[in-house]
């Protein structure tokens, strides 16, 4: 595709962060004294843009969406043609072509009759759909033509065997409680599906001397239901009752981290004890014996329920931050599409949320000097699907290429940064210098939650200073110094883009739907209590 001429870089920062402060100003602060004319026409301007950018994201996922099943594909080319959909779908593609069809209607890109129509094509589908019957939890890959499980790869035929994903299926139910409280012709399809859905299949309560966890108890990564292809990775067992499926040994244990809207279902339908919550770490302990990661944290023990929480943060840049595994946006904000972490819990996501986003945007514009940020996992421009983040906000050590157990890195050169453990151990990387950075437009429209303005004039410059924008709305992601662009469209980053946008254009339409009093009865006094070590310096 060609790219038109394109302003300079100072012209787009000038006029973006214009038409962006006016897309940040509350309504309530035009009541006295009015606006100028200029300021609404900005306004209007910017708020005009966004929408077009919902427009053509939602015209991506209409692609990867066959008609007959209403399950999105993974992904697709920029072709956006039928015959080249991805061949597979997962429980997050599904749940998020449910939300993102809920924005498309209060943008007014469908109506609420067309919207409507496709939530209860989808539902039926996933009714219908092969699942673990005790648990009522879905398998990791399904045809989206069909709705089958896929059993073998398409393109290779190597063998899949079916895994009932924790994380998966909590964004499927995320999805469902929204479906159900958004839409009225698919609210009993959405809360039967989720009604027959135990998060407690999941959870480890650490009764089990053979498999211990931490006091609290852990979220398994998840389990299969028959045979597997992970020796010893897998114990026999369940926490259900019947029928005994094959659990990992692997659990989520970092709580910045996409996996606790998982421990938020949990707790919201009492199937997971709140104490759960404060199992997880914030950061590892500060001792001589974690010294394997990249940084000492600092901060103090507290007690919640019972359990006693490191409340540990990173320093970087005159900020304490409380770090996830990776450093990404997804791992910090993808939660905070559906509860208002920072106003549910101001000491501590009210702190992290907005600090994070502080620390992308600074590591890209100032630390490593690429000119744009936003940096979470994503497709790899030089090909396949690679983990990116921002390494400082990371706990993950380590750059062993195609291993994302050892960090997450915001270029493709898989830059390492380590400023020793303290007196436990040497720097190795204090102030690298970085190579060939990649953004991914889905962080930045997560941060406009937090920074609308920054976020907008940053995506303004990825559209037309880096060309990553197609016919489907942004490209995956673009390495910002070759100028190479993944030019494909992802189902879950692209509903990422809709979710966040309903958030900021559309009175938090996600949030409010999933955050019903209920829920907020059950999970505010839970996340609420605490306070994170996050702060500035």
């Amino acid at each position: 595709m060609s790219t038109p001429a394109r302003p300079t870089r100072r012209t787009l920062l000038a006029g973006g962060a214009a038409a962006a402060a006016a897309l940040a100003v509350p309504s309530a602060a035009f009541a006295n004294p009015g606006p100028s004319a200029l300021r609404r026409r900005v306004l209007t301007a910017s708020r005009s843009r966004v929408r077009g950018w919902a427009k053509d994201t939602w015209r991506s996922l209409v692609a990867m969406t066959p008609s007959d099943t209403g399950l999105p594909a993974d992904n697709i080319p920029e072709s956006l043609a039928a015959p080249d959909r991805s061949g597979y779908t997962s429980p997050t593609n599904i749940g998020g072509y449910l939300w993102s069809t809920i924005v498309a209607r209060e943008l007014g890109l469908i109506s609420r009759g067309e919207a409507s129509a496709r939530l209860v094509r989808t539902l039926k589908t996933v009714e219908r759909m092969e699942h673990h019957r005790p648990s009522g939890m879905f398998y990791n890959w399904y045809d989206e033509a069909t709705g089958e499980p896929v059993l073998s790869w398409p393109g290779t035929g190597e063998k899949v065997y079916p895994f009932c994903s924790s994380v998966d299926n909590g964004w499927l139910g995320a999805a469902l409680l929204v479906a159900a409280e958004s839409d009225r012709a698919a609210s009993g399809w959405a809360r039967r599906i989720f009604a027959r859905m135990r998060w407690d299949a999941f959870y480890n309560p650490g009764d089990d001397p053979a498999h211990p966890v931490r006091p609290g108890g852990l979220i398994h990564g998840g389990f299969f239901p028959f045979e597997h292809n992970r020796p010893g990775g897998v114990y026999q067992g369940t926490h259900i009752g019947g029928d005994p499926v094959w659990l990992t040994t692997h659990h989520y244990d970092t709580t910045v981290s996409e996996t606790r809207i998982t421990s938020y279902l949990g707790i919201i339908t009492g199937q997971v004890p709140a104490r759960q919550y404060f199992a997880m770490w914030r950061t590892f302990p500060a001792s001589c014996d974690w010294a394997w990661h990249e940084m000492q944290p600092v901060g103090e023990t507290r007690t919640y329920h019972g359990i006693e929480v490191f409340e540990g943060a990173y320093t970087y840049r005159g900020m304490r931050i409380v770090p996830g595994w990776g450093g990404s946006m997804f791992e910090e904000l993808m939660p905070d599409v559906f509860v208002d972490e920072a106003r549910w819990a101001p000491r501590s996501w009210g702190r992290n949320h907005p600090l994070h986003v502080r620390a992308q945007r600074e590591h890209g514009l100032i630390e490593a000097g690429y000119g744009f940020w936003g940096f979470s996992p994503s497709s790899d421009p030089a090909g396949g699907y690679r983990e990116y983040g921002v390494d400082a906000l990371g706990m993950g050590p380590g750059n062993e290429p195609g291993n994302g157990a050892n960090g997450y890195f915001s270029d493709q050169e898989m830059t390492n940064y380590d400023v020793g453990f303290g007196e436990c151990r040497e720097a190795t990387a204090p102030t690298p210098a970085y190579g060939d950075g990649v953004v991914t437009p889905h962080a930045a429209f997560l941060a406009m939650m937090h920074e609308r303005d920054t976020a907008y004039t940053n995506l303004v410059g990825i559209q037309h200073d880096l060309g990553a924008y197609g016919a489907g709305g942004f490209f995956d992601a673009v390495a910002v110094r070759s100028g190479v662009i993944a030019r494909r469209y992802l189902a879950l980053d692209q509903a990422m883009v809709m979710g966040a946008i309903g958030n900021v254009l559309c009175g938090g339409v996600i949030r409010r739907a999933f955050s019903t009093r209920a829920v907020e009865r059950a999970l505010r006094p839970v996340i609420g209590i605490e306070e994170f070590g996050a702060s500035r310096v």
